[in-house]
């Protein structure tokens, strides 16, 4: 197990018990003690936790960790979802995606896809995205302007509008930090929120991509209302209560 993947467990275990001891993440994660307070002393440092004697107790709610932190959290589930969500576009269409883990697997669903015969042209604001598929020869790759948010590798601020006023999509990939069947889409930062709402006014379909952690859930700022939204791709968690409810407003659900 890498640094960050533990760090995330670390994290995961908090955001669930509230309170954890040296003794019990270091039974959870199968490693000394002396590894865990090296890591809770680190996270403390970046805000990640709250060190206590003897342990650690979570930061706040609801984490804005670092993209590299998210990687490993629910892989297999937006894995699937990514799949479902390649599967709806038409080859040569012209796709919007934000920044996210979710929909940087889209983006790899979408390069396996295409060729020849079916490329695609991906607008984006996310620099991770843009970085691994500049190198695919049937992707073409338009990408925001805006100052670099370290958090998520998203570009945001005035500057992306200058870009996003000009292009027309067929369908734009949302990712998201939480989903609520009344409120709409959430991002945890107020300039990410910004620049995708942007991006999805451009769309002629907005498709959200969330794993079931997300739904009924809500976070500090706005992307959209749920009217703006088309389609909901989640996977097979999500309890059909869930479900009929974004089906009452008029979403359409997907379980990967």
């Amino acid at each position: 197990m890498s640094r960050y993947e533990r760090w995330n467990s670390i994290l995961e275990l908090l955001a669930r018990e509230g309170r954890l001891t040296v003794e019990q993440a270091a039974e959870a994660l199968e490693v000394s003690t002396a590894t865990i307070r090296r890591d809770f002393d680190q996270l403390a440092q970046q805000q990640m936790l709250m060190r206590t004697r003897g342990g650690a107790v979570a930061q706040s709610v609801s984490y804005d960790l670092p993209l590299r932190y998210k990687t490993a959290r629910h892989a297999g589930e937006k894995q699937r979802i990514a799949e479902a969500a390649a599967a709806l576009v038409a080859p040569g269409a012209i796709v919007g995606m934000n920044g996210g883990t979710t929909t940087s697997e889209v983006a790899r669903a979408l390069a396996l896809r295409a060729g020849p015969e079916a490329g695609f042209t991906i607008v984006t604001n996310a620099l991770n995205i843009a970085a691994e598929l500049t190198v695919r020869q049937h992707v073409k790759i338009v990408l925001t302007g805006g100052v670099a948010r370290p958090q998520s590798y998203e570009l945001i601020g005035p500057l992306a509008s200058g870009v996003l006023e000009q292009v027309t999509l067929d369908v734009a990939f949302l990712g998201v930090d939480a989903i609520d069947a009344e409120a709409g889409a959430f991002a945890h930062h107020e300039g990410e929120a910004s620049v995708n709402n942007l991006l999805i006014g451009r769309a002629a379909e907005v498709v959200v991509v969330a794993d079931a952690s997300k739904i009924g859930r809500r976070a500090f700022a706005r992307i959209c209302p749920l009217g703006a939204v088309s389609t909901l791709i989640t996977d097979e968690s999500l309890s059909d209560e869930a479900a009929a409810r974004f089906g009452e407003a008029g979403v359409k659900v997907v379980r990967a």
